[in-house]
């Protein structure tokens, strides 16, 4: 009998028919002889309606109360899924992520893990009662405010809180089955991928993949939890996130290519007519980095006359206030002109196997040109090429490349679930 942790994301608890059949699969588990903790995320779309209800309400709320709102969503859920497990017969309990342990920094709307303490868990487990935690969610350990993990939050807290318990495995339930080579919702042909390494994993997620969070994988490697990401609508067995020895080890040879992956929630801003010299970029990122801005990629062009441009991609979430910030301090910088773009997407193709396969910047740069695609911005890592394409193109492109590297299956992949919102 061992332990283990279910997270079930938006599409999975949708509406009272998706909470029933959760309910059920839940049930189904401890009949097999496991103990089940779940961590669930708020119904369907309910975190894009609450925020759209603040923004109607106050075009700026204060960081605090839209914690508190945003919260209430994965309450509801938790609280609806206690409820379907008792109709079945079983004992569950709903907690919050302050009740369940969770501790974060005081961030509000991207709070980090800082501990977990799951006393009540563990004590819920031992008197046979299944916990549902609410995701997304924990207490900072400063202020004692409730706050929020950000975007993927219920993965975070799924992995942490099976690193805490030291839970054989934690299973994030989702709305396809498993991982796929692209997203199918603008590639259909995309593959299933039965396992894949962390490393590639992070770089799937770094760069637009919306399976799995970022943090939730960087937890899952550093605490060594076993990932494995499934359907709540079908039973198969998804994809298991492991080491790259654990991947050596199965019966499976390394595709050159492991996914395709795109981001359109960046923007691209160029600093034009800088003074190419010693000190000047590390300025310019030196004002971006003390407002709290995450950059992506970076491109500074060949010098002429000594004045060169500067031309990088950060989130667009960040696209003003990064503006604001540049031109509050363009005398200090010394530039010409400043120009933003957020009719740009990313498109990223990751495999750890391109390290000692030569021509894959060749296939890639090739299947771009031949659809007609022109590349904005490239940048590269030791597993991941990266371009900067227009957003109009990006479902073009990422077919392109995915068809290019022998990626398309023989039928269509289901979405069974969820908008892509």
């Amino acid at each position: 009998m061992g332990l283990v942790v279910h997270k079930y994301g938006g599409s999975s608890v949708a509406d009272a028919a998706s909470v029933r059949r959760v309910a059920q699969r839940i049930v189904d588990t401890v009949k097999n002889g496991d103990d089940v903790a779940v961590v669930v995320s708020a119904m369907g779309d309910t975190t894009d309606e609450l925020i759209e209800l603040a923004e109607q309400v106050s075009p700026n709320p204060p960081a605090r109360e839209l914690d508190m709102l945003l919260t209430a969503g994965e309450r509801i859920s938790m609280a609806v899924l206690a409820m379907a497990i008792a109709d079945l017969g079983y004992q569950a309990r709903s907690y919050t992520g302050s009740q369940a342990g969770l501790i974060t920094t005081a961030a509000h709307g991207s709070a980090k893990i800082i501990d977990v303490t799951p006393g009540r868990i563990t004590q819920a487990i031992s008197e046979g009662a299944i916990p549902i935690v609410a995701g997304f969610q924990g207490v900072s350990q400063d202020t004692k405010d409730v706050t929020t993990l950000g975007r993927g939050g219920s993965d975070t807290t799924a992995v942490a809180l099976a690193a805490a318990l030291n839970a054989d495995s934690c299973e994030i339930y989702t709305d396809v089955d498993g991982i796929f080579t692209a997203d199918p919702r603008i590639a259909p042909k995309a593959r299933h991928v039965p396992i894949i390494t962390y490393e590639e994993m992070l770089e799937l997620a770094a760069n637009g993949a919306k399976v799995l969070h970022l943090r939730c994988v960087e937890y899952a490697r550093r605490s060594g939890t076993r990932l494995r990401v499934r359907s709540s609508f079908t039973d198969s067995l998804g994809t298991l996130v492991t080491t790259a020895e654990e991947l050596e080890g199965a019966a499976v040879e390394a595709p050159i290519i492991s996914g395709v992956a795109h981001d359109l929630g960046e923007a691209k801003i160029t600093i034009a007519g800088v003074r190419d010299e010693p000190g000047r970029a590390a300025l310019v990122f030196e004002i971006l980095a003390t407002a709290d801005i995450n950059i992506d990629m970076i491109v500074q062009n060949v010098s002429a006359a000594g004045i060169t441009d500067i031309t990088f991609t950060l989130p667009m979430s960040d696209g003003d206030k990064a503006m604001a910030v540049l031109r509050g301090n363009k005398n200090e910088i010394g530039y010409e002109t400043l120009t933003y773009d957020d009719q740009v997407a990313k498109v990223s193709l990751v495999g750890a196997a391109m390290r000692s396969h030569p021509g894959v910047s060749a296939t890639t740069f090739r299947a771009l040109a031949d659809a007609g695609i022109n590349v904005e911005m490239i940048s590269t890592s030791e597993i991941r090429i990266s371009v900067v394409v227009r957003a109009e193109d990006v479902t073009r492109a990422v077919q392109a490349i995915h068809t290019a590297f022998g990626l398309d299956a023989d039928g269509e992949a289901v979405v069974y679930a969820g908008t892509g919102r």
